[in-house]
């Protein structure tokens, strides 16, 4: 039997998980429209303004478009699996919001409120393992449509993200050589504020190049232009999403904008201070209004690297698959190695 406090606390979580799901969901849409609006202004174009006011409901018709298109599932495809892959690609790309700090705390009555569904002491591990496991929906798919050119893409899309992935984990060893932690609770926690005795306290100071490393992974992740070579057009048609139509193609196309999404909260998080902003301590307001700031705060951050994400697809050509592979193994791996090695370093002069 769940106490009253208990049942407080599964309230809380249920509706922290509906609201951070509801926001990923509605991000994820809207990125599109943002997407197309950032193209048709490099390229000087209007972008959609067709339905309603300065095309804002364009979101809304491509998704009830997509929901009501017929759905075809190739005669040769293997039918459970060609619905597994879009449904477990877009289950990874919600759950891996549950470890991310939203916020400080909100002070309701007596009780404090943690804008974080979980924080656990292995956020950082729990965020690999979920990502680590959405190229099975992927690979899933491609390999169940029983089409030469999905079968390609799923192929290019498991050994680019393996191949990433190195990079990016040994880039942020050098992080957590720093931090002495795994949870990005207590990683924002030591980024609080931004300047304090004499240092920068966001980790972007402390780890340039970790960054620069950890953010082209993210790319190569994300399946983003310049590495979006599991689903170029110019040679596979689609990649391993060319069988799907109606909502199992909105499902791969939806994934990766919440993967965008995430992608950004979580270097927002690990470098750049997450909720925290400069003199949030000396404004004279109130600990709930504080905290609402960091909220606004941390969105404006990861709105940042949703343009930049969306700058960088149309300004930078895509890359050769060799010239992606040279990129993650002789290039990316040896600096991070470089990098854990120097930060090794420092901190063992320190503690001496």
């Amino acid at each position: 039997m769940i106490n009253p406090g208990g049942t407080v606390f599964l309230l809380e979580k249920f509706i922290l998980i509906s609201i951070v799901l509801g926001i990923s969901l509605l991000v994820a849409m809207y990125s599109t429209y943002a997407e197309r609006k950032v193209a048709a202004i490099i390229q000087d174009r209007l972008g959609p303004n067709r339905a309603g006011p300065f095309g804002l409901l364009q979101p809304l018709a491509d998704g009830a478009k997509l929901f009501f298109k017929e759905e075809i599932i190739p005669t040769e495809a293997n039918g459970m699996l060609f619905i597994l892959g879009p449904s477990l690609a877009m289950l990874t790309a919600c759950m891996t919001g549950a470890v991310v700090p939203w916020g400080g705390t909100l002070r309701i009555g007596g009780h404090l409120m943690p804008l974080q569904v979980a924080d656990v002491n292995i956020g950082i591990l729990y965020i690999f393992g979920v990502v680590s496991l959405g190229v099975y929906g992927i690979m899933i798919g491609g390999w169940a449509s029983n089409n030469k050119y999905s079968r390609l893409g799923a192929i290019r899309a498991a050994s680019q993200i393996i191949s990433y992935e190195l990079a990016m984990g040994l880039a942020l060893i050098g992080l957590l050589m720093l931090t002495g932690t795994l949870s990005l609770n207590e990683i924002v926690r030591q980024q609080h504020g931004f300047w304090k005795n004499g240092y920068f306290t966001w980790n972007v100071f402390r780890q340039p190049l970790g960054f620069l490393i950890f953010l082209v992974c993210a790319f190569a992740e994300c399946n983003r232009t310049p590495f979006d070579l599991a689903e170029c057009e110019s040679e596979l048609i689609n990649g391993f999403h060319t069988e799907y139509s109606s909502m199992k193609l909105g499902f791969y196309l939806f994934s990766e904008y919440v993967n965008m999404f995430i992608s950004s909260a979580v270097m927002a998080t690990l470098f750049f201070g997450g909720y925290n902003f400069p003199f949030m301590d000396h404004l004279g307001l109130s600990h709930n209004w504080i905290t609402i700031l960091g909220v606004i705060v941390l969105f404006v951050k990861i709105g940042f690297f949703l343009f930049f994400f969306m700058w960088v697809r149309w300004t930078i050509p895509r890359f050769r698959y060799d010239q992606l592979m040279k990129l993650g193994w002789k290039m990316l791996i040896p600096l991070a190695l470089a990098n854990m090695l120097i930060t090794g370093g420092v901190v063992l002069a320190l503690h001496h």
